[in-house]
């Protein structure tokens, strides 16, 4: 009897899984099975990290596929090996799979896998991943196709599988991971992101719109599901539908007025970026080489960035000598994860402070991050770097950030040990303390703590000068029409002119 496969890709869950509950319905058995390819483990952007944490969540959910008749091969083996030998071995009749929005490697993977289904006259079907929308021809339809998507009803756990059983135990020796530690790690799986929803839109969300910009506050308030969307534990649109749902029940609960406009704005917020979500992943959807081009390229030629070891080594390891940055950068590093703004923060700096190469920076950041999400990444890389000619230029002052974020140097002092007795007032600037306080300190300048690389306000003003100057050239300009045309966000406002989106977003932003 042939066979169905359902291939898990980083959607390892069972709740709203169209291709399991589809493939279920066949009288054939099922082989499900979630891949560790080998090639992967040396893509530039790929850490052992993330492959820790998608096997961790796929042993996570082999364990609930057990509690209904079902288990999962998890597999080192790159896919058209695999699927060669499941087809002599048992006969393929269908194979089922989300969508998958990657860089330009799972690109060519899936077209490599594509041309071999074609080869072997076996059918590969594709279900939609959230809100992205494969073939869309104009972004002007993206977001009622989107909220359409949203609003389809969930699908739940199936039951009673009949399955090619896999081992108990995986045999993944020949993978040889040697994953960084990392502090605070969550736990893996379904449940557990199930769990975290729960807590955010229960309890932790309610000053979320107010305290997730601030690194040491958004750690509780912020929802901490982007590990498990990146690992698709848990859908988009259940999430939007989860919201949705305690917007509904805030109406009958018998809240205080001040505890009820906090859950509403923050709520608000929250659905915002959960759109956001979406959107940017659209852009690599539909430009799968954002990874290595930038969108408007004739801007970012003109740009010219030059890569500075030194300068590179301060930023990477947290020790430019900017207290703020830097305990931002070690928080990241050490616990794979930091609030949005932030993240945003430490690439503006990459880009115009040190005038760093977008693509040497942005590889380094995505192997930080245990949430690493390639869509959102690379679109983020290229608005915070000026190279899409389409959005504002974010030029982020560290000591604006620090002082609004982190008044008194706490968040400062617990991720940079060198500084824990300098006392506030110089905590933001050390390198101004007279040198006796620096000895009462135990924190030398130049010595136990490095002097800054270089003059951080004069080095980011010349950054959005030349990021300017760049951005005048008519080829810039044209391609950035072409770029807007392909990515821009449509609001209710779409009828309004490129022209005036493009004055809007000329405006420097110095946060």
């Amino acid at each position: 009897m042939p066979i169905e496969v359902v291939w898990f890709k980083r959607d390892l869950r069972l709740r709203d899984h169209k291709p399991l509950q589809v493939a279920s319905q066949s009288k054939n058995p099922l082989f499900l099975m979630y891949l560790v390819e080998p090639e992967r483990k040396s893509q530039p952007d790929t850490d052992d990290i993330h492959i820790e944490w998608e096997i961790d969540c796929a042993l996570a959910l082999d364990k609930n596929l057990r509690l209904i008749g079902g288990s999962l091969h998890i597999i080192h083996s790159n896919a058209i090996e695999i699927l060669g030998k499941l087809d002599r071995t048992h006969g393929i009749n269908r194979i089922f799979s989300h969508e998958e929005t990657g860089t330009s490697w799972s690109y060519q993977r899936d077209m490599l896998v594509k041309e071999w289904c074609e080869q072997q006259e076996i059918q590969w079907i594709e279900f939609p991943s959230n809100g992205v929308v494969r073939g869309l021809e104009s972004r002007d339809n993206w977001k009622a196709s989107r909220d359409a998507r949203m609003s389809e009803p969930l699908i739940e756990i199936p039951h009673n599988l009949t399955v090619i059983p896999a081992k108990e135990n995986p045999d993944l020796t020949s993978v040889k991971l040697n994953p960084r530690p990392l502090k605070h790690r969550p736990v893996p799986g379904e449940d557990a992101a199930m769990s975290t929803i729960d807590s955010f839109l229960k309890e932790r969300g309610e000053l979320y719109r107010w305290r997730m910009s601030a690194p040491a506050l958004a750690t509780n308030h912020c929802s901490r599901l982007s590990p498990y969307f990146s690992a698709g534990c848990i859908s988009i649109g259940r999430a939007v539908q989860m919201v949705s749902e305690r917007q509904r029940q805030l109406k009958n609960e018998g809240l205080d007025p001040d505890s009820k406009s906090n859950w509403k704005k923050s709520l608000s917020s929250f659905q915002s970026r959960l759109a956001w979500h979406c959107h940017f992943i659209q852009k690599l959807e539909q430009e799968p080489t954002l990874d290595i081009r930038a969108m408007n390229h004739d801007l970012d030629s003109l740009m010219v960035r030059e890569f500075d070891q030194k300068l590179y080594n301060a930023w990477a390891t947290g020790n430019t000598g900017w207290p703020f940055f830097d305990a931002c950068m070690r928080q990241l590093t050490s616990t794979g994860w930091i609030n949005f703004r932030m993240r945003a923060m430490i690439m503006s700096v990459a880009s115009y402070t040190l005038w760093l190469p977008w693509r040497k920076t942005g590889l380094h950041l995505a192997r930080l991050f245990m949430d690493y999400e390639p869509g959102i990444h690379w679109s983020q890389v290229g608005m915070q770097s000026g190279t899409t000619g389409i959005n504002t230029v974010r030029a982020y002052s560290i000591l604006k950030q620090g002082k609004d974020h982190d008044k008194e140097g706490y968040f400062i002092k617990k991720w940079i040990p060198e500084l824990r007795n300098v006392p506030s007032k110089y905590i933001h600037e050390p390198w101004k303390m007279p040198e006796e306080i620096q000895a009462s300190a135990s924190c030398l300048i130049g010595k136990d703590y490095p002097m800054p690389c270089t003059d951080e306000a004069s080095a980011r003003k010349e950054g959005v000068r030349r990021a300017y100057s760049a951005r005048r050239n008519p080829d810039a300009k044209t391609t950035s029409r072409l770029v807007y045309q392909k990515h821009g966000s449509r609001k209710k406002s779409s009828r309004r002119t490129h022209k005036s989106q493009e004055h809007r977003s000329i405006q420097t932003k110095l946060f």
